[in-house]
């Protein structure tokens, strides 16, 4: 065994067994588990999924929603710990793989087709 076919044995065991199917474009809460102190809880945080990278264990996935007239990105890892479970709202129909454009956007010109099925 060479040290890539190492890497990728030990990269596959930390990856989680089920992962929630979304795509590009998808509106989406993310469950995330947040420590405070002693105690813990699960955050929700709502929002247009713009961008995914990477296919290994190192898999982000980065949400963009809007707060008080702001726009707040947010990249989790999906194979993470403290990402509890990813659940869609709706379905986006988009033609690319980033949607980077959205960040200049503001109000109903952010939105993303709903794709219907």
């Amino acid at each position: 065994m060479n040290a890539s076919e190492i890497i990728k044995e030990i990269e596959m065991a930390e990856c989680k067994e089920s992962v929630d199917e979304f795509a590009v474009g998808d509106t989406v809460k993310v469950h995330c588990n947040i420590k405070e102190g002693n105690r813990e809880r699960i955050q929700i945080f709502e929002g247009t999924v713009i961008k995914r990278q990477n296919g290994t264990n190192r898999e982000t996935f980065t949400v963009r929603k809007f707060s008080n007239g702001v726009g707040v990105e947010k990249t989790f890892p999906l194979h993470s710990p403290n990402v509890a479970k990813v659940e869609v709202v709706r379905k986006g129909k988009v033609r690319r793989a980033k949607l980077n454009y959205l960040r200049d956007r503001v109000g109903k010109r952010a939105k993303v087709k709903e794709s219907i099925q």
